[in-house]
């Protein structure tokens, strides 16, 4: 294949240049990659770096959460492809054995140091969203915080649902985070546009109860519970309108709230 960006031979300044070990399409719209980690590369689960390839000689970047959690000695990322995109319409076609480029300072509002202490953590996500809450579903650190970690996944269509396989199996059999992983976390898919046991966007499901109802948890109360929000920016914005009506505050890197949201969004 004739590549449409430049083979990365060397880093530019403020990046690591990586390996790709792995690629997984999803959908015709939906792929992961694996790549290679630096040894000195350090960021908390949940983070986001900035990635991409060199095209024209500069580097072309966007921001991309993590999928793999902060103790892994490989990066993990998933992606939409855009075919006139930027950037995912040439990350679509990247090829084991290529390079890619990994920001040197990761960075992100989706930690646990940025909410209070709290019962039940709710990772609300929508589409690639899901990305930085498949890294802190497998941090230690966050089960020893939460009595319960709700799951929330939201999409179009079934196979959109990335790493279900892996969230209803091998998570739940992993041999250090297995146990906590079958006594703590709750999934709750959700399909947007086909027949699926559980149907609609999770703004409805919360405003009627029925997700809370599904999770076998009492309605979302800024007294115990604590949410994340990756999604759509038009996601983003209904769920902050949602829990704000019910009295929750957003937390920042200064200070912490009862819920946080994250505004890098990889849409191109």
């Amino acid at each position: 294949m004739d590549l449409d960006h430049d083979p990365i031979l060397a880093a530019p300044p403020g990046f690591f240049a990586e390996e790709v070990t792995w690629v997984h399409h999803w959908t015709d719209s939906l792929f992961s990659f694996k790549c290679t980690r630096d040894a000195t590369l350090r960021f908390t689960s949940g983070q986001f770096a900035m990635i991409g390839l060199m095209v024209g000689g500069k580097p072309l970047t966007r921001a991309y959460s993590m999928v793999s959690p902060a103790w892994e000695d490989h990066l993990e990322f998933l992606s939409i492809k855009v075919q006139n995109g930027p950037l995912t319409s040439r990350l679509q076609h990247i090829q084991v054995g290529e390079r890619v480029l990994i920001g040197r300072k990761p960075v992100g509002t989706l930690i646990p140091d940025n909410l209070l202490p709290g019962r039940n953590l709710w990772f609300l996500a929508t589409g690639t969203g899901l990305a930085p809450f498949m890294s802190l579903m497998r941090d230690p650190e966050v089960y020893d915080r939460y009595e319960r970690i709700i799951v929330a996944h939201t999409v179009r269509e079934v196979k959109e649902l990335a790493y279900r396989d892996y969230i209803t199996g091998e998570l739940r059999e992993h041999e250090l985070l297995g146990e906590m992983v079958q006594e703590k976390l709750i999934y709750l898919p959700a399909v947007t546009r086909e027949p699926f046991p559980v149907q609609g966007r999770i703004t409805t499901r919360l405003e009627t109860g029925e997700a809370e109802k599904q999770a076998g948890v009492a309605a979302l109360d800024p007294a115990h519970d604590r949410v994340m929000i990756c999604g759509s920016e038009a996601m983003n914005a209904d769920c902050k309108t949602l829990l704000e009506a019910r009295g929750f505050i957003e937390g920042t890197n200064n200070a912490p709230g009862t819920y946080v949201v994250e505004k890098a969004f990889v849409t191109k």
